[in-house]
């Protein structure tokens, strides 16, 4: 089941207060970024965050599992209704996670 327009957006919405969110139609389901670093998932209309140890001690709920058949665990965030809390959790992990690898040019032909 492929996450559903609406609630994409609104966890867009929610984790914005963290910088500039996007979010990316991938497998079926979305990849979400904050300034360019992606650091999360959306599957099935649910939430899920790259997991650092920055951000374990900010969890209200700490719990871990796939965000889909053969990936690693991902925190589930089932609390998405607070912005504050997601924007924080978003800010903080972003924080801990590597900047991406800038991209080749491609060649041309």
């Amino acid at each position: 089941m492929a996450s559903n327009s609406d609630f994409v957006q609104y966890i867009a919405d929610q984790c914005a207060g963290a910088g500039e969110i996007v979010t990316k139609k991938m497998f079926g389901d979305y990849g979400i970024y904050c300034n360019g670093k992606i650091f999360g998932l959306i599957c099935d209309d649910r939430f899920y965050l790259k997991p650092t140890e920055a951000v374990r001690p900010l969890l209200r709920t700490l719990e871990l599992r796939p965000p889909y058949k053969g990936a690693k665990d991902y925190f589930y965030i089932a609390d998405v209704d607070d912005h504050d809390y997601l924007s924080q959790l978003v800010s903080e992990t972003c924080k801990a996670l590597p900047e991406p690898k800038p991209k080749k040019p491609k060649k041309k032909a």
